[in-house]
């Protein structure tokens, strides 16, 4: 009897720890889903618009392609800039900018989707060199700080080559001096 117990308890903790990792890998993966929903949600807007942008003729197709030219050159500024702003502080300005940039985008973004949706093409083609002209306004913006920033990350590793091969220089340099009396042995 006494070994039936240990053997029913032992079993006991065996489900009970069971049951927390389970409980423990549940809580974690549905954590890592809610983090990662939003960004699956955007990828798969985008590739519907882009989509939507050669699938669709006329107007409608020129205000998806719209859409997809301005969410590109804002998350690829948005890469270039969060990529080196850890070494660099000046590119944090930059973001900021890039974010302010953004809230017009997705005020634009809504306008475009607005049209997307508009039945009468007549009404879409009117409005179109208007969001357009506001489109390419963001998209220069977001492309001249990318661009920027991808001069600015060059430039500095051109200088630190430059650097760098200088001090290698004078350390070959100083390695070709030696004495006769002096010579390794």
């Amino acid at each position: 009897m006494g070994v039936l117990l240990i053997l029913l308890a032992f079993l006991f903790v065996i489900c009970l720890g069971g049951a927390a990792t389970f409980g423990v890998i549940a809580v974690r993966t549905t954590r890592a889903v809610r983090q990662r929903a939003p960004q699956a949600r955007r990828a798969v807007e985008d590739v519907a618009i882009k989509a939507r942008s050669f699938a669709r003729p006329g107007a409608h197709g020129e205000v998806a392609a719209l859409r997809s030219q301005v969410r590109g050159a804002l998350a690829a500024s948005r890469r270039t800039l969060e990529a080196g702003a850890s070494s660099d502080p000046q590119l944090q300005d930059a973001l900021g900018l890039l974010t302010r940039l953004d809230t017009h985008a997705r005020d634009l973004d809504a306008h475009l989707h607005a049209l997307e949706l508009e039945p009468d093409a007549a009404r879409v083609a009117s409005r179109l060199p208007a969001v357009r002209e506001r489109a390419d306004r963001i998209v220069h913006s977001a492309s001249s700080l990318r661009w920027a920033a991808q001069d600015r990350a060059h430039r500095l590793a051109d200088d630190e080559l430059a650097r760098l091969a200088e001090e290698c220089d004078t350390e070959a340099s100083a390695l070709r001096h030696w004495s006769p009396g002096r010579l390794p042995q």
